[in-house]
């Protein structure tokens, strides 16, 4: 059966916040009185973060919820939970299908919502909530504070899908102290990554000038391109915000107070034609990132105007001068001594490895690096 028309579309968040507190909440006190859960919308999805919009809602978009519970809890009531719900949830929430029907393509393995007369195959899910933080981090924040190791194997994406979107009832308060303790880097931490992002673009922006030196226009420009999303992430990280995957990270930067300033520079590096053209707006974007650098406060300023690359005829910023005293600055005895590769987001690529279920693969890789 098709959604009704009359479904307009409105943010994923809100749209989970009204299936709470007008379909599941009743339901819940009535069945389970004194049940102690957390009820959210966390994890992954484009409206956890913010960003979703009517394209979204044409697969796993729509009327969903995560519940939180004890393990004891979620063992002996999850299933019941969820039967319960698919036979007295409502059918609809403001015009958009409680059920999900399961993608005929076995290639596409998504929830489509759809009208049915039947129980709904709805999209509320009981978790214990431990279990679900060492499965989306890799420890149990609800009840142990991670390590510096820790922190150098979660990805900033998992972080951000788990500090994101919204928590609309916590009885216990396990998901909110976990969600406290995950939201920003502890500081020293912070300076690691940050030394770690500035040597990212060390090592690459001379390479702009030498592909176009040896007329290779075009490997100019993806290394251009490379160092604008390192530029990019780098300014997420100074204003203490996790980078998310490449699809929303543009989304993500435009939020920043950063984003005005630097956003023609950007723009203008990726569009230019010409190599002197590229390089005038990479200086003009190393500058005002160096200049909010200093503006930290985490070491002695330094001096944000480019300079020749040695004695080639490359103008850069030698980025390595902010990661050194940043490095220089941390005194943390887990992360001093540590190579400048930083969190696994920083090394490594691979949507499959960030974002897959397969923790102890993610462990042994960031382990390989120092990380653990």
């Amino acid at each position: 059966m098709p959604i009704p028309v009359e479904a307009a579309f409105l943010p994923g968040l809100e749209l989970s916040r009204i299936l709470y507190e007008t379909a599941v909440r009743p339901v819940l006190d009535d069945a389970f009185p004194g049940l102690p859960y957390a009820a959210a919308r966390i994890g992954a999805g484009s409206e956890v973060l913010g960003f979703d919009t009517a394209r979204s809602t044409d697969h796993d978009w729509g009327p969903r919820l995560d519940l939180f519970l004890a393990p004891d809890d979620a063992a002996a009531h999850g299933d019941a939970i969820r039967r319960l719900l698919a036979d007295r949830l409502p059918k609809e929430i403001r015009g958009w299908p409680t059920h999900f029907r399961p993608a005929a393509d076995p290639l596409d393995p998504v929830g489509h919502m759809a009208m049915t007369d039947g129980p709904v195959d709805h999209r509320v899910v009981a978790h214990d909530t431990g279990a679900w933080l060492v499965r989306e981090v890799g420890l149990d924040a609800s009840t142990t504070e991670p390590a510096v190791r820790d922190w150098l194997a979660m990805p900033q994406q998992r972080l951000a899908q788990v500090t994101a979107g919204a928590v609309f009832h916590d009885g216990p308060g396990l998901l909110t102290t976990a969600r406290a303790r995950l939201a920003r880097y502890p500081e020293q931490v912070w300076r690691h990554v940050l030394a770690c992002q500035w040597q990212r673009i060390s090592q690459e922006e001379a390479f702009v000038g030498r592909c176009a030196e040896a007329g290779d226009d075009l490997g100019s420009a993806v290394v251009a391109g490379r160092l604008v999303r390192d530029l990019m992430r780098l300014c997420l990280l100074l204003e203490r915000r996790y980078p998310p995957y490449g699809k929303w990270l543009g989304s993500a930067f435009a939020r920043l107070e950063a984003a005005g300033e630097l956003t023609p520079s950007l723009r203008g590096a990726l569009a230019a034609t010409e190599y002197p053209e590229r390089e005038r707006h990479l200086c003009a974007a190393y500058e005002v990132v160096a200049v909010r650098q200093n503006a930290a406060g985490l070491t002695d300023p330094v001096d944000p105007s480019p300079r020749p690359y040695h004695g080639r005829p490359f103008l850069v910023l030698h980025a390595e001068r902010f990661a050194r005293p940043l490095a220089a600055s941390v005194t943390d005895p887990d992360l001093r001594g540590l190579p400048l590769t930083g969190v696994v987001d920083q090394w490594a690529d691979s949507t499959d490895l960030l974002l897959g279920r397969d923790g102890d693969a993610l462990r042994a890789a960031s382990a390989a690096v120092g990380g653990r």
